[in-house]
């Protein structure tokens, strides 16, 4: 399969777009994540936070609270439609691939869940170091190994079994989960000073019809190209998930428990 990051990136905007204030309820769920995330960053008061991936800014508000009115938060996505769900923080809708922002002008970058997404990753990257200021800190989460990450895996797992092979390539989420490759990655990009942990979660649905709810609530792009299958193919998916999460089933439904590696490192290098 081909892989067009053009095309890639319409249908992840045109998808959370799509989505609006639906990933924000759904995202809740994942809070510790976040809190995870910004305990790794050390945030001080009065701090300039840039939040790529921004989504409806959950991470962003958060942020907000530790740095305290002196400091400054701006919620940055691809998609305005989630960043219209954001909180009173400045936004802009920009790609976090070729940031509109000037060299130097955070303390510190954080990118929850959102590397993954970034076609040319190591490209992101550059731009998270670029807008940094010396000595500028990142702190990023994203998705453990597959076998790790049952609330996404058995989503992917059904539409592998039940729809055809896709006419365009997608990045996988799983393709930093694991830890010495992620370090190399940040290393690669002139980061130093990194440190990596695994952050574990668990999340309980009391039916397959809640869990693949959750799932198209929070799939962005992948739930843009669902959208456009007919009903009967969303209706075996619906009832097909069942089968991928009989693994996880607990007394009450299901409990799945998944992996994430939060990441921080410093800006390495003067330039």
């Amino acid at each position: 399969m081909s892989f067009d990051s053009n095309h890639f990136k319409r249908l992840e905007r045109a998808g959370y777009d799509r989505l609006g204030p639906r990933y924000l309820a759904a995202a809740a769920a994942r809070g510790s994540i976040a809190t995870g995330l910004l305990d790794a960053a050390a945030l001080a008061a009065g701090q300039r936070v840039l939040d790529l991936a921004s989504g409806p800014g959950l991470l962003a508000a958060e942020a907000a609270q530790r740095v305290g009115d002196r400091g400054l938060v701006v919620a940055s996505d691809i998609s305005s439609g989630q960043l219209a769900c954001c909180p009173a923080l400045p936004r802009v809708a920009a790609d976090g691939e070729a940031l509109p922002f000037a060299a130097g002008g955070f303390d510190v970058v954080l990118c929850g869940l959102g590397l993954m997404f970034f076609p040319d990753a190591d490209a992101a990257l550059r731009e998270m170091r670029r807008v940094l200021c010396p000595q500028g800190r990142v702190a990023l989460s994203v998705w453990g190994q597959a076998e790790d990450v049952p609330l996404v895996e058995c989503a992917l797992a059904c539409m592998r079994r039940l729809l055809p092979a896709p006419k365009v390539a997608r990045p996988s989420i799983f393709r930093f989960g694991d830890a010495e490759a992620l370090n190399r990655r940040l290393a690669s990009a002139d980061f130093c000073r990194i440190e990596l942990r695994r952050h574990r979660f668990d999340v309980d649905f009391a039916t397959p019809a809640d869990y693949w709810q959750a799932f198209l609530d929070l799939a962005g792009g992948a739930a843009e190209s669902l959208a456009r299958l007919p009903e009967d193919r969303h209706r075996a998916l619906a009832a097909g998930v069942a089968e991928e999460l009989q693994a996880h089933a607990v007394a009450n439904g299901y409990r799945l428990r998944n992996t994430v590696l939060i990441a921080s490192a410093e800006r390495g290098g003067t330039a």
